[in-house]
C-alpha cells in the first residue's frame, strides 16, 4: 500500500489532521488501538477564559475562529449534531471575587465572553449566595460521538487500522517512510499519553494528568448552563449532568477510582443542593505540556516524521489550528511558531 501519510492515533489531533489531509486530498491510513480515551470522556468545553483568575486563555481567540467552523462542517459531512451552545455561570465565592470579575470584563480581550454584571437570579438545586458571572459564546463538542462517527467513516473507507503501532517495525529514509509493507511520504505521530513509549519523541516532557469525571442523574436540577464551582456540571439532557474533573498527576491509569468519585461527590455538594444518582465514572489521561503548549513539529533527525500532541485540557479548540499549522510546515516548509514548536525543547 503506497499512501501520503501514516497517522498513529485517533483522537482529536489525530482526526483534525486527518481532515486537513482530506482537504489537500492526501491519502492516508490511521492506526488507532483504543488504548488512549482523553478525547473521549473529556468534558469537550470550549472557553476563552481562564475561570480561576479571570484571564484570557492563551491564543483561545485565534484558536476558536478556525474551531467552531471546522465542527459546523463535520456536522453537515455527517448529519449528527456535535456543537452546542452553552453558557457557563461561574459560582462566586466572595466580593472580592465579584470585583475581579467587574475588571476582567472591561478587557478587550473578554469583553465579548464577560457579561459586565452579577447574576443574581435563584435556580431551584444551585448553591450561590454571592450570585454568579455569566460567560456567553461558549460552549461544547460533544467528543465521543464525533469520533465514533468519524471511525466509522473511516473504516468504510478502509483508512482505519485497528491495531497498536509499533515504532521498532518503522523504517525511516530521507523521503520515506516504510511500515509493515505501507509506504508512505511522511508519519505523524498523535498518540497522546502514548508517547511515553514512542521512542522518537519520549525526550519531549510531556505529562500525565488523569481525570475522572462522573454521569449523574438529578431530576430536580433544571438547568441549561453549565455550572463552574469546585467542579462544573455540564448539561446533557433530560436531567443527565457531566460533573468533572479531578486532576491526578501520579496515577497513569485509565481505571476509575473511589478516591476520584468521592472526591467529585464531595466537591459536587458544595454547588448543588438536591439529590443526584451517580450512573456512570470514567476516567482518562490527558497529554498535557508544563507551559500548557501544544507540541507541534517536525523530530530534528527526520523531517518527515512529525508529532501533534499534548494538547491538554483544551483540545477542542486547539485541535484544528494546531492540525493547519503542522500541515503548512510539513507541506510548505511554514515556520512554526516556537510557542507552537517543539524546537522550544531543543
Amino acid at each position: 500500500m503506497q499512501v501520503d501519510y501514516i497517522i498513529v492515533g485517533l483522537g482529536l489531533a489525530g482526526l483534525a489532521f486527518s481532515k486537513e489531509l482530506e482537504k489537500h486530498n492526501k491519502s492516508f491510513v490511521i492506526f488507532e488501538d483504543n488504548s488512549q480515551n482523553s478525547s473521549i470522556v473529556a468534558g469537550g468545553m470550549y472557553n476563552p477564559v481562564i475561570l480561576k483568575r479571570f484571564t484570557p486563555v492563551w491564543d483561545a481567540i485565534n484558536q476558536l475562529e478556525i474551531a467552531i467552523p471546522f465542527y459546523k462542517d463535520l456536522e453537515k459531512e455527517f448529519k449528527s449534531k456535535y456543537h452546542y451552545s452553552v453558557n457557563i455561570y461561574r459560582i462566586f465565592k466572595s466580593i472580592e471575587e465579584q470585583n475581579n470579575w467587574f475588571i476582567a470584563s472591561d478587557k478587550p480581550l473578554l469583553s465579548n465572553y464577560m457579561e459586565p454584571k452579577i447574576i443574581h437570579e435563584k435556580h431551584f438545586g444551585i448553591s450561590a449566595d454571592f450570585g454568579f458571572g455569566k460567560l456567553k459564546n461558549t460552549g461544547r463538542i460533544d467528543t465521543k460521538l464525533l469520533l465514533e462517527d468519524y471511525r466509522s467513516s473511516l473504516a468504510n473507507k478502509k483508512r482505519l487500522i485497528n491495531e497498536s503501532f509499533k515504532y521498532n517495525n518503522l523504517k525511516i529514509e530521507a523521503n520515506s517512510i516504510e511500515y509493515n509493507g505501507i509506504k508512505a511520504s511522511k508519519i505523524v505521530c498523535c498518540d497522546g499519553f502514548g508517547l511515553k513509549q514512542n521512542p522518537f519523541f519520549s525526550y519531549l516532557p510531556m505529562q500525565e494528568a488523569k481525570g475522572e469525571l462522573l454521569i449523574i442523574h438529578a431530576p430536580d436540577l433544571s438547568i441549561n448552563f453549565l455550572v463552574k464551582a469546585a467542579v462544573f456540571v455540564l448539561p446533557l439532557g433530560n436531567n443527565y449532568y457531566k460533573v468533572g474533573a479531578t486532576f491526578n498527576w501520579k496515577d497513569t491509569t485509565q481505571k476509575s477510582t473511589e478516591a476520584g468519585k468521592e472526591e467529585l461527590v464531595t466537591k459536587l455538594k458544595t454547588c448543588i443542593n438536591v439529590p443526584f444518582e451517580v450512573v456512570d465514572h470514567i476516567a482518562g489521561i490527558r497529554p498535557t505540556v508544563k507551559d500548557r503548549r501544544p507540541l507541534i513539529g517536525a523530530h530534528p533527525k527526520y523531517s518527515n516524521l512529525a508529532i501533534l500532541n499534548g494538547l491538554g485540557t483544551r483540545g477542542v479548540m486547539i485541535a484544528p489550528k494546531a492540525a493547519k499549522l503542522l500541515y503548512k510546515h510539513l507541506e510548505c516548509n511554514e515556520t512554526l511558531d516556537k510557542e507552537f514548536s517543539i524546537a522550544r525543547f531543543l
